[in-house]
């Protein structure tokens, strides 16, 4: 289970600290774990928070908002809520951020690892601090950097090309998703939210989409993969097996 500050979670989630007090004041949020002093959220926290945060996003007021999810919880089995806050939150990951010492990070880029590129990783998401260290939401996206600085490619490229693909990648992500929304959502009209009998199928719908989008993103990487790299490479591939055939004097 993933545990956050205030901070953390807020910014996971795309809001402000001020808001996620907001909605904790207004009794639509549950409160934290207490530690000490540190306030310490988790992954239902995050879910309940995306939930409030799409409501809102939809035109409901907190009065609303809070009716509703009185309602589900007081009228419905534990496992609809769950399912629904679960299928809305933390099912769209399937890493786990991983604590990375400032040690492995110099393993892994050397010199490169200047405070320029740690501040673009930052930027970027691929790296996050908590406290006095760093954590990799996504520690493949970190190890294909390693791998094309270990092929020479300059970190700071790698970053570049991180930030292009992030683009391309929501761009694509989001035509898929406004697909499932466009004809299984939007003619449920504008104002619809699942009632309790509801929870279940929605929750349903929303948990496949994570899947649906990863399938559908590496069947076409695999394709363009495949035909790509011949064609960016194929003078250079050409030559050197040309040069091999030399050296076995063929």
């Amino acid at each position: 289970m993933a545990e956050y500050r205030i901070d953390e979670l807020a910014r996971t989630a795309g809001t402000s600290v001020r808001n996620v007090r907001v909605y904790q004041d207004r009794e639509l949020l549950p409160p934290p774990t207490r530690r000490g002093r540190t306030a310490i959220y988790g992954d239902a926290h995050l879910s309940r928070l995306r939930l409030i945060l799409n409501m809102l996003d939809r035109g409901y007021a907190f009065a609303q908002i809070k009716e509703m999810l009185d309602a589900w919880q007081s009228g419905h089995s534990l496992a609809d809520v769950l399912g629904l806050e679960r299928a809305t939150g933390a099912a769209w990951s399937n890493e786990q951020p991983t604590v990375v010492a400032m040690s492995e990070l110099v393993r892994m880029f050397g010199k490169q690892l200047t405070p320029a590129n740690i501040r673009r990783a930052l930027d970027l998401g691929i790296l996050e601090r908590r406290g006095a260290q760093f954590v990799a939401p996504s520690v493949k996206l970190l190890e294909a950097g390693h791998e094309l600085v270990k092929l020479a490619v300059p970190l700071a490229e790698a970053l570049a090309l991180a930030a292009e693909l992030q683009t391309e990648t929501d761009r694509v992500t989001g035509l898929l998703i406004g697909l499932v929304r466009k004809y299984v959502l939007d003619p449920k009209g504008p104002d619809w939210l699942p009632s309790g009998e509801e929870l279940p199928q929605f929750a349903d719908v929303i948990s496949r989409l994570h899947p649906l989008v990863m399938q559908a993103l590496s069947a076409a990487v695999d394709r363009s993969a495949r035909r790509v790299i011949p064609e960016v490479m194929g003078d250079r591939l050409i030559a050197m097996a040309e040069r091999a055939r030399a050296e076995r004097g063929e």
